[in-house]
């Protein structure tokens, strides 16, 4: 049974920290967050890329975080990270996943309302959470994303559209970007307050990875209680790989499972070392 990730959120918030949400690539990534996560009694949100799910294919990674959550000490998960497709919502809805982002920001206004809305009862009838996000966050991440800025709200219309469409928590624009910074952000902790002011959803925060501890800490102590990561386990798996095969190359010893053993002990270190600059760490007692 996967946990609710809008509790998770609404549990981070009430106790002043945020829950991790951590896009995995495959069953070697998986294990490795849900490592981390156990490790540090840390609940996680484990999250899954369209591309990632085209890729596997939903039965596959169902069962995969299903057994994964099911020897875990602690909360997961499971969660559809930036979606436009209505055929793969529906998919990982009917799957039983915790909770999908319907990414509406390439639409208008009112498209983007009603989508949401229709979204929001599909998945809530399966006890499905959603977040919205209707004003997009800026750059691209698994080919979906703009690295321009489509769509831009006042902090009213995303609350007032959260309520009509019953959305369960709000992905706003606050100065991150997905992937790499090649500049300094200009972020918007102040943006989370006056949100956190008018509405009880757990806010949102994309585009983690290269942000400082104190911007962090900035952004959950103004309200944020889910924080996504993605390019940092990106880079740490696969630098891991490199370092590995580079070593295969001098001493002619290719042994892939030894490469496995390296990407995992990499990619358990980043995200355990975001779990405690969440705050999220010895938060779980047992189960």
């Amino acid at each position: 049974m996967f946990a609710s990730t809008a509790r998770l959120a609404r549990q981070a918030r009430d106790e002043g920290y945020a829950v991790a949400a951590v896009n995995i690539l495959d069953d070697l990534s998986l294990r490795a967050v849900v490592a981390a996560a156990a490790a540090t009694s840390s609940p996680v949100i484990i999250q899954v890329s369209v591309k990632t799910v085209r890729s596997t294919g939903v039965e596959l990674l169902t069962t995969m975080v299903r057994l994964a959550a099911a020897d875990a000490p602690v909360p997961v998960a499971l969660h559809l990270d930036h979606c436009p497709y209505r055929d793969v919502i529906s998919a990982v809805v009917a799957a039983g996943w915790s909770s999908v982002l319907f990414d509406a920001s390439d639409r208008d206004l009112a498209t983007a309302e009603r989508e949401t809305a229709e979204v929001c009862a599909e998945a809530h009838a399966a006890g499905v959470d959603v977040e919205s996000e209707i004003e997009n966050i800026v750059g691209v991440e698994d080919d979906i994303g703009s690295d321009e800025a489509v769509h831009a709200y006042s902090v009213q219309t995303l609350v007032d559209v959260a309520a009509r469409t019953g959305a369960d928590l709000i992905a706003p624009q606050l100065g991150t970007a997905h992937g790499l910074y090649t500049h300094d952000p200009v972020l918007l902790p102040e943006r989370v307050r006056e949100l956190v002011a008018l509405t009880d959803r757990p806010v949102v925060l994309h585009g983690g990875t290269g942000l400082s501890d104190e911007d962090f800490r900035a952004f959950i102590d103004a309200g944020v209680s889910k924080i996504n990561i993605s390019t940092g386990l990106k880079l740490a798996y696969m630098r891991a790989a490199q370092a590995h095969t580079a070593k295969a190359e001098q001493t002619g010893r290719w042994d892939p499972p030894s490469m496995f053993a390296d990407i995992s002990a990499a990619v358990q270190a980043e995200v355990a070392g975001h779990l405690h600059r969440f705050g999220s760490a010895g938060r779980v007692e047992g189960r």
